[in-house]
């Protein structure tokens, strides 16, 4: 009796990606190069490079560059066509040295990176409430920084205005600002004017603060959007002490609709740049604060430990506890956040 057994070979294909094309190449499962092409960022294109990459034999995984970018479309076709997608890294500076800069030589890195293990992280699937938080957020933190630019135009314009006006809103609050300088008016045309740098100056304060006040509308309406989807998605973290919406919506952006993806807590924490690092030097045995990983993450952590600090009298007592040890409030901290990221890690994944 025989047995069948497939003599197809079994392949992996790296995926360089660009905004316009997608240039993929294919090695067989000893590093060999075994061709390349370019295709189209189009459904069309997506679905050529599939199969032009089954007709070189049995496709182990797709090692995809950029799938946060220009490969985020083409990972979400591959995952639905029931591939194996791995993100990998650009090459550093050092490599594209050493080996030159193209499409098909950035593709055959890629598909090296996945067959040797050096790439082996699994991508977000950007395809649920998560992703769609994210976008939201994109308005949001867009729309909060172009009300603090305003914000400080105005006060500058203040500051260089006319002497009588700077006197007049001088020594208000923000908001006693912003809405004093929306009730200005200039009765006479620029041209025509007695002063023109007055009311020109008068002019330009109130539409920076109509502004202002436009683009906070559009704040509190973002938030009123993304407060029931977080609380939706997560409600288990949003109920740990001192995570609100905006620090939950960005563990969740972090952490993306799939996290399973991270591996352990330990993981997770190194995402978060909470990992500690050793610093220890001679006599002196200590850990530092990691300035790696999402630094968005990070922040929340750290906006955590710092309400649990205020007002949350078991971490008050740990914080006493380890300040009579001998360390440092920010030593404090990082231990906090590296705990306060295994609390978090729990709770989404369970």
């Amino acid at each position: 009796m025989t047995s069948m057994t497939s003599t197809r070979r079994v392949v992996t294909v790296g995926v360089d990606t660009h905004s316009d094309t997608h240039h993929a190449a294919v090695i067989d499962d000893v590093g060999r190069p075994l061709a390349d092409a370019g295709f189209p960022t189009t459904p069309a294109g997506y679905r050529q490079l599939l199969a032009w990459a089954g007709e070189h034999g049995d496709v182990a995984a797709f090692g995809v560059e950029g799938t946060g970018a220009y490969g985020a479309a083409l990972a979400r076709h591959l995952r639905a066509a029931g591939q194996t997608v791995i993100e990998v890294d650009r090459p550093d500076r050092r490599t594209r040295r050493q080996r030159g800069k193209s499409d098909p030589i950035d593709a055959s890195a890629a598909a090296a990176a996945v067959l040797s293990g050096a790439a082996a992280g699994t991508p977000k699937t950007r395809d649920g409430r998560v992703e769609a938080i994210r976008t939201l957020r994109v308005a949001r933190r867009s729309a909060i920084k172009g009300r603090t630019q305003a914000i400080n135009q105005l006060k500058a314009v203040v500051l260089t205005g006319p002497t009588e006006l700077r006197q007049t809103l001088g020594g208000q609050s923000t908001r006693q600002l912003l809405a004093t300088c929306r009730r200005l008016r200039v009765t006479e045309c620029l041209v025509e004017a007695a002063d023109p740098v007055t009311a020109a100056t008068k002019l330009t304060l109130r539409r920076l603060a109509r502004r202002i006040a436009a683009l906070t509308e559009e704040i509190d309406e973002l938030d009123a959007d993304l407060q029931p989807l977080v609380t939706a998605t997560a409600p288990a973290l949003m109920a740990v002490y001192g995570v609100g919406t905006e620090v939950a919506a960005q563990l969740l952006v972090t952490a993306g609709d799939n996290p399973d993806r991270l591996r352990s807590e330990a993981a997770f924490a190194q995402l978060c740049g909470t990992a500690p690092l050793p610093a220890s030097s001679g006599r002196t045995t200590r850990h530092r604060l990691n300035r790696g990983g999402d630094r968005h993450a990070n922040y929340a952590l750290h906006i955590i430990a710092l309400v649990r600090l205020s007002s949350h009298q078991p971490t008050q007592a740990y914080a006493a506890r380890r300040r009579a040890e001998g360390l440092s409030n920010l030593e404090i901290i990082r231990c906090l956040k590296r705990y306060i990221a295994r609390e978090i890690h729990h709770v989404m994944t369970a």
